[in-house]
């Protein structure tokens, strides 16, 4: 790996082509994997690649003039001081946050680059070409706010804000809400029928905790294995394995921990509150996201966790 002040005029130049080469590539993953659910936003990164292209041109017209037509192949992990990129392809599906954050990143990057190379350099053409770079490197947000205002149209905004709201709910809310319910409503009947048992806490935080932990297991593997989301856009199946699963857990745990208490009746108190609690998020989760009516959300939760609530009671007092 070579340092950036060893480099001579002709490898800065062909560093400067491959900068430009991999810059607009990754704007045409990024316009490729946005294309799908965010059209408009794809073709901002459109422009944006076709800019990056311009630049590699002049780079390599002006390195043919000063040095003839082999360019040397020098990378940015040859060379010390780059920022690591993650590949585009292990980030998906892509999300506009994420890249829009990227996108800035580089354009910083390429801006210090040519003003460092521009001081660098003593032969004017040269040094002309990177100050110009790097001055459009500059300007290149203001342009790619121009390519947005121009490209997204107040109702075009709107579809992409709600296809991106889509995408939430499927891959982050669903598998969560899932979780939720289950290890709420599920752990109900072993938590409180342990507890109406032994009218021991321990016992019954114990019983608690496993189930939680045994049923936030199941249910992320379950949902990881469901499906990859190639398909159906939900999205990596780990992570949303990983999320139901620790919704899950996070469910059962809510109620358990009151069990801490070593004051029985104290705990059987606080769990039963924090069990309307549970219930009260989880309906209002499925009226925020999934479009439930308030009524209907309140009782499809409540009749549910009431049924495994009296199961528990009954089987704990038998």
């Amino acid at each position: 790996m070579r340092n950036f002040d060893s480099l001579s005029v002709r490898e800065i130049l062909a560093l400067a082509i491959s900068l430009e080469e991999e810059d607009e590539r990754v704007y045409a993953d990024f316009a490729e994997g946005l294309r799908d659910n965010f059209a408009a936003s794809a073709a901002v990164f459109d422009g944006m690649r076709d800019e990056e292209s311009g630049h590699r041109r002049r780079l390599i017209e002006l390195y043919r003039q000063r040095f003839g037509e082999h360019i040397p192949l020098i990378r940015r992990h040859d060379v010390k001081g780059f920022v690591q990129r993650k590949p585009t392809w292990l980030v998906r599906p892509l999300g506009l946050d994420v890249v829009r954050k990227q996108a800035s990143t580089m354009e910083v990057e390429s801006r210090q680059f040519y003003e460092k190379a521009a001081a660098r350099t003593q032969d004017a053409g040269v040094r002309q070409l990177l100050d110009d770079l790097a001055q459009e490197e500059r300007s290149h947000e203001d342009r790619a706010e121009k390519l947005t205002a121009d490209k997204l149209q107040p109702d075009v905004k709107r579809e992409e804000d709600e296809a991106r709201r889509r995408l939430f709910v499927l891959q982050i809310v669903q598998p969560g809400l899932a979780g939720l319910m289950d290890g709420s409503v599920s752990t109900l009947a072993p938590v409180f029928a342990a507890a109406l048992a032994t009218h021991k806490s321990w016992d019954a935080f114990l019983v608690g905790l496993a189930a939680s932990l045994g049923a936030g297991i199941s249910m992320g593997f379950a949902e990881a294995l469901s499906d990859d989301g190639s398909l159906t856009g939900r999205g990596h199946p780990w992570f949303r394995g990983l999320i139901c699963g620790a919704m899950t857990s996070l469910g059962g745990i809510g109620h358990t921990l009151p069990f801490l208490i070593k004051d029985f009746r104290a705990a059987m108190v606080a769990a039963i509150v924090v069990v309307l609690v549970e219930l009260g998020v989880i309906s209002w989760i499925r009226h925020r996201y999934m479009d439930t009516p308030p009524l209907s959300a309140a009782l499809q939760v409540g009749l549910g966790g009431v049924l495994v609530f009296l199961t528990g009671v009954l089987i704990g007092s038998s």
